[in-house]
């Protein structure tokens, strides 16, 4: 019987790595993630005990530890390349300059490429429009009563 205590030894064998990641699948829910821990147990039948350790303190390390990870981790070989840390843009494309550049107004009108508002002039209702160097038009409407000629 492959039971969660069978786990936990078995991946003590291994190295302190795959015994960290087994104890947090098997730490709730064990039944539920029995299957799972097992699986990760069974990778090593076919990859040896060291990538094994390698692919489960990347797996932890990245954030997701499961199953998954650590078999893609293991078919695409890459157990031994540095993790790299989360740079902090949430994923953002690479057009985005992300967090730190947000409000960094300081470099952008160094570099100047940023069109200065115009200032209102003080008593009017005058919007300022950062595109144009020329007032906004204003709108007049005509006012009619019922009954009466439009001239």
């Amino acid at each position: 019987m492959r039971t969660p205590s069978w786990c936990r030894r078995k991946a003590a064998e291994v190295g302190p790595a795959c015994q960290a990641l087994i104890s947090g699948l098997l730490e709730d829910n064990a039944l539920y993630l029995l299957r799972a821990a097992q699986g990760v147990l069974h990778l090593a039948d076919k990859h040896q005990p060291g990538r094994l350790e390698a692919a489960c303190a990347m797996a932890t390390a990245a954030g997701d530890p499961s199953y998954r990870t650590v078999k893609g981790i293991l078919a695409s070989g890459t157990e031994t390349s540095p993790v790299t840390t989360p740079a902090g843009d949430g994923g953002a494309a690479a057009f985005l300059h992300g967090p730190d550049a947000l409000f960094a107004a300081a470099s952008c009108t160094a570099a100047g490429n940023v069109i200065p508002l115009r200032q209102a002039v003080p008593g009017t209702q005058e919007a300022s429009c950062p595109l144009t160097t020329h007032p906004p038009a204003t709108l007049h409407l005509l006012t009619t009563t019922p009954g009466t000629a439009t001239p």
